[in-house]
């Protein structure tokens, strides 16, 4: 008998910078639903503006914040493709070099998660992956969902036990404890001239200095 593949988590976004909230969604899902995590920086976000720091930049603060930490990878897919990273174009990609049996997910928040309907094809792709919505204590997103969405949900609930079992086309809601770093706080901070090193990894700190990212002025020294 074949040994199920395992699931694949695929995180994106623009991480700009990444921090620790960002590194707590990771953690929290790989732990929860025993998977790898990808962490895909987008090269051209769709629904986004212009990024602040670029797309070489922001994978390599990925790659800072992670380190050799187990299960947890940066996955460049999105920076190798010219034009806007549309999650579809990603999917269908990776089908093409993992085949339609292993079982993947997206793993999104609440909120892009209800944003959903302005997607690029968003209906193809359950047809790809499953969904991992991470949602706050209490945030309730059922009683949110657009008519559309909430009508195409049904029967495509499960729980975390059951999401590894199927290649695509179900959903969870991955309660994750609360975190308040934001990316466009600390960018705020950074330009104010207040504290906000706590909140993303030493590195990625260091690195955001050394290369006056988002108009940092100061180099913290290096520990010896």
């Amino acid at each position: 008998m074949n040994t199920p593949a395992p699931l694949r988590l695929l995180y994106g976004g623009t991480f700009d910078p990444v921090h620790n909230g960002h590194l707590a969604v990771a953690r929290h899902a790989r732990d929860a639903l025993d998977a790898e995590v990808h962490l895909m920086p987008a090269a051209d976000p769709p629904h986004k503006g212009p990024t602040h720091a670029d797309a070489e930049q922001r994978a390599a603060m990925l790659a800072l914040a992670i380190g050799h930490e187990p299960r947890l990878r940066v996955d460049r897919r999105e920076l190798l493709r010219d034009g806007p990273s549309y999650t579809i174009d990603t999917l269908r990609e990776l089908r093409a070099e993992i085949g339609d049996a292993t079982p993947v997910a997206l793993l999104v928040g609440a909120d892009s998660f209800l944003a959903l309907p302005t997607w690029k094809s968003w209906r193809t792709l359950f047809d790809h992956a499953n969904f991992a919505v991470a949602e706050r204590p209490g945030n309730g997103i059922e009683s949110q969902l657009p008519p559309e969405l909430s009508q195409w949900l049904e029967g495509r609930w499960v729980a975390a036990a059951e999401l590894s079992r199927f290649p695509a086309g179900k959903v969870l809601r991955l309660e994750q404890p609360l975190q308040p770093e934001s990316a466009s706080d600390i960018r705020r901070r950074i330009q104010a001239g207040e504290p906000w090193q706590d909140q993303v990894a030493p590195a990625v700190a260091a690195y955001i200095e050394r290369n006056r990212l988002y108009g940092a002025r100061t180099v913290t020294p290096s520990p010896l």
